[in-house]
């Protein structure tokens, strides 16, 4: 029998069709990786770590997957490039990005991985998305829930939901 694993990813872009982008990320997961058991709704952002480049669309997803963290890290990476990523500059603009927050309980440390995610707690653009589909998920690092990390950032910029609910 297969293991499935729980995984929360974070998919953010800022060029082009944002929507769209977004919904074909959300395809090639599901075509790759394995089934998508939440969406949040899409937000609108501020560029973090880079400003003067154009508002990003982000959206936290939970998925169930049978492949292990590196494999899973490997296709997030093929997805980004099948889409049309160009990861040649840190936090430019992008067409599509993919993180893993979270998978299982975990924690990982490796040249390649980090996970949870090491950012998750300085940015309310994935607490947010992530607050609306799994407030009691605790990190496992930190030992505070999603909420509680979410009352505690420090991040001033902004994180808005986009009318529309989107579920691909």
């Amino acid at each position: 029998m297969m293991t499935e694993h729980i995984a929360y990813l974070l998919l953010g872009t800022n060029l082009g069709n944002r929507t769209e982008n977004l919904s074909k990320a959300t395809t090639a997961i599901r075509m790759f990786l394995g089934r998508i058991e939440l969406q949040s709704h899409i937000y609108e952002t501020e560029p973090w770590g880079k400003p003067h480049q154009p508002l990003f669309y982000n959206q936290a997803i939970k998925i169930t997957t049978p492949c292990s963290p590196l494999e899973t890290l490997h296709l997030i990476k093929q997805v980004e490039f099948l889409l049309g990523r160009d990861s040649s500059e840190k936090w430019s603009p992008r067409v599509i990005d993919i993180d893993i927050l979270f998978f299982d309980s975990i924690a990982v440390e490796s040249p390649v991985l980090t996970i949870p995610h090491a950012h998750i707690a300085e940015r309310k653009f994935t607490l947010e998305p992530l607050k609306e589909i799994a407030p009691d998920l605790m990190h496992p690092v930190l030992h505070q829930s999603i909420a509680e990390l979410y009352l505690t950032c420090k991040d001033e910029l902004t994180a808005k939901p986009v009318d529309a609910i989107y579920q691909f």
